[in-house]
């Protein structure tokens, strides 16, 4: 008697979502250009697989499928930019997808978000999924919801433009903070390494809010209060102002580790001269993989993969 194959495992979305939640954000960054925007289709991406999980049909692939809502999302971002680039090639070409070393491999790993939005969204899609999270051509067939020649010309395509690429000096300019900007990070950072809280209260608005990423949401100034005392009885940060891809943002270093770069950063959002809003990316460090941080004055720099 034939026996019957067994029934896909229940799928434990919260350890699922934990576990992929890094590799995730960094397919989403690259896609759209930017770490924190990456981190805003992450989210939307994963509301979207709680709300179609109870009604979806038995989940073989649970990676797969968490991979295809998120290629979804950062679609639907770029989207809504209203970037105009072709989504699926006019030409499905039957070729061989380039083999690469492992040193090609870790060269495309390392390249900077700017440079992959160079890229159009097939390309881009292709070579992030295969090249930098190591999926496979039917996998990555899976998640694009493209055929194998379709993938395979993208995926050669991409390639030979990143190398293209790889040769050209960037020598585009990076807009520097603005004087207000400069004065207000610089005092919020000043205050704050000081542990001068009250001072920093003072700052904020009344109807201030506070996302910890990866934690919790707080509103208003009475709750935001709790986390500058969560601050004051740790010990492993020190704050900079600078930018991380192009965007205002205050860098936190471990003092600890003085020749480390920057462990994650935190990004505020200003009303009339108080601070409306505040993104601290502490508990979900991943974010800054990739990220082009720069220290307000100085050489930007590159975060290194984690």
């Amino acid at each position: 008697m034939t026996s019957l194959p067994d029934p896909p495992a229940v799928v434990d979305i919260d350890a699922l979502l934990a576990a992929m939640r890094p590799r995730l954000h960094r397919y989403c960054a690259r896609m759209v250009g930017s770490v924190i925007d990456g981190e805003d289709v992450l989210q939307d991406a994963l509301i979207k697989a709680m709300e179609a999980l109870p009604s979806a049909a038995p989940i073989v692939n649970p990676e797969g499928w968490l991979f295809r809502i998120a290629h979804n999302a950062a679609l639907d971002f770029l989207r809504r930019r209203n970037r105009q680039e072709a989504l699926h090639s006019a030409e499905e070409v039957e070729m061989i997808a380039d083999h690469l070393d492992d040193v090609e491999r870790r060269q495309i790993a390392a390249t900077g978000l700017r440079t992959f939005m160079r890229l159009p969204v097939a390309q881009r899609a292709s070579v992030i999924l295969m090249d930098v999270l190591g999926c496979s051509l039917r996998e990555v067939c899976d998640i694009m919801d493209f055929s194998l020649p379709a993938v395979k010309a993208a995926l050669h395509r991409g390639r030979t433009q990143l190398r293209v690429f790889a040769g050209e000096v960037d020598d585009a300019p990076r807009p520097g903070l603005s004087e207000a900007e400069r004065i207000r990070l610089n005092a919020y950072v000043s205050h704050f390494n000081a542990r001068d809280f009250d001072a920093i209260r003072a700052m904020i608005a009344d109807d201030i809010r506070l996302e910890l990423v990866n934690r919790k949401r707080l509103n208003g100034k009475a709750e935001v209060s709790t986390y500058f005392g969560n601050y004051a009885r740790v010990s492993d940060w020190h704050l900079v102002p600078g930018q991380v891809d192009g965007r205002p943002a205050i860098l936190v270093f471990d003092p600890g580790k003085p020749n480390a770069p920057a462990t994650y950063f935190i990004v505020l959002d200003w009303s009339a001269d108080k601070v409306a809003a505040i993104r601290d990316f502490r508990h979900a460090a991943y974010v800054i993989d990739g990220a082009e941080c720069l220290v307000d004055g100085k050489s930007p720099e590159k975060t290194k993969p984690v």
